[in-house]
C-alpha cells in the first residue's frame, strides 16, 4: 500500500539518506503508518513518537521501536515512556481525517502538529511535514485558519502529492 510509495516520496523529498522519521499511533479514520514504519526501519531509519508534554506547547518526539512499552501522555495518548530518548525528526508523517492539494489538512482539533510545525519552522532546517491518508480523504480545498501549518506533501496508496514544488 501507501509503504510501497516509500522511495517516491523521499525521492521528491530529496531526502538520500536515513534519519529519524516521526510516525504516529493512529486514532479512528487515521490511515497506521506502522507498515511504512517497519519499511524505513529496514533501511536503517530510526523511528520516534509524538508525546505531548505541555498542553499548549509543541509535541516531544521521543525514540521508539515496535514492541516497546508505551504510556499516556499529558493529553491522554500513547507515548513512549519519559525515560525514551528525545529525537530531532528527519520527516514526519502527520495524522489527518482530511486533506487538499495545497497542503491543507483537517485533524482531530487539538493543534498540537500546528503548533509543532510552526516551532520547527522557524529553525535553519525545519524536516518535511507528509500528510498520511488514504486517498479518498482527499477534499477540493479545506478552509485555513491563521495558525494552521501547511504540509509539504501527502502520501496515500495511490502515490505522493507534493504540496510545496520547492524540494
Amino acid at each position: 500500500m501507501a509503504a510501497d510509495r516509500a522511495g517516491e516520496m523521499l525521492a521528491a523529498l530529496g531526502v538520500r539518506r536515513p534519519g529519524v522519521l516521526a510516525i504516529y499511533k493512529a486514532l479512528g479514520a487515521e490511515l497506521d503508518p506502522r507498515p511504512l514504519g517497519d519499511t524505513l526501519v529496514k533501511q536503517g531509519w530510526s523511528l520516534a513518537l509524538p508525546a505531548v508534554e505541555v498542553e499548549d506547547g509543541p509535541l516531544v518526539f521521543r525514540g521508539w521501536k515496535p514492541g516497546e512499552r508505551l504510556a499516556h501522555d499529558l493529553s491522554g495518548l500513547p507515548a513512549p515512556l519519559a525515560s525514551a530518548t528525545e529525537l530531532t525528526p528527519d520527516l514526519i508523517l502527520v495524522p489527518l481525517l482530511a486533506f487538499d492539494r495545497a497542503g491543507g489538512r483537517l485533524g482531530q482539533g487539538g493543534g498540537h502538529y500546528d503548533r509543532t510545525l510552526a516551532a520547527l519552522r522557524e529553525g535553519p532546517s525545519p524536516p518535511p511535514a507528509v500528510g498520511f491518508a488514504y486517498s479518498g480523504q482527499e477534499a477540493p480545498s479545506l478552509p485555513r485558519e491563521p495558525h494552521d501549518q501547511a504540509l509539504d506533501g501527502i502520501l496515500t496508496e495511490a502515490g505522493y502529492i507534493a504540496a510545496r514544488k520547492d524540494f
